[in-house]
């Protein structure tokens, strides 16, 4: 009989790849929404807090089009450090996310 893989297996099937994609879109309008309210308090104060933050949800929003290309080419749910699945848990909180925990964490370091 074979193994159901279904719970553990995070690598999208058509199912889990449609709920990924809901998942990065809903990350993608809300770092969105994020950049126009810091475009607008930035047209009264521009100072350095705003850029930097303006600056990281860009790459927040680069993280998500990468995470769209992994879910076109099946890599998406694959640790790009150690090659084995990110718990879908991981995904389901951070669903851009490239690496596992370890691995995210060595990346830091």
């Amino acid at each position: 009989m074979p193994l159901d893989t279904s719970q553990t297996d995070p690598r999208p099937g058509r199912s889990a790849a449609q709920d990924a994609r809901r998942r990065l879109e809903h990350a993608r309008s809300s770092r969105m929404a994020q950049l126009r309210a810091l475009d607008e308090a930035g047209r009264i104060a521009k100072d350095h807090v705003m850029s930097a933050q303006a600056e990281a949800i860009q790459q927040v929003l680069k993280e998500i089009d990468d995470a769209f290309a992994r879910i076109d080419d099946n890599s998406y749910g694959t640790c790009r450090g150690c090659s084995k699945p990110v718990p879908a848990e991981r995904l389901e909180i951070l669903p851009y996310t490239r690496y596992c925990v370890a691995c995210q964490r060595r990346a830091t370091v």
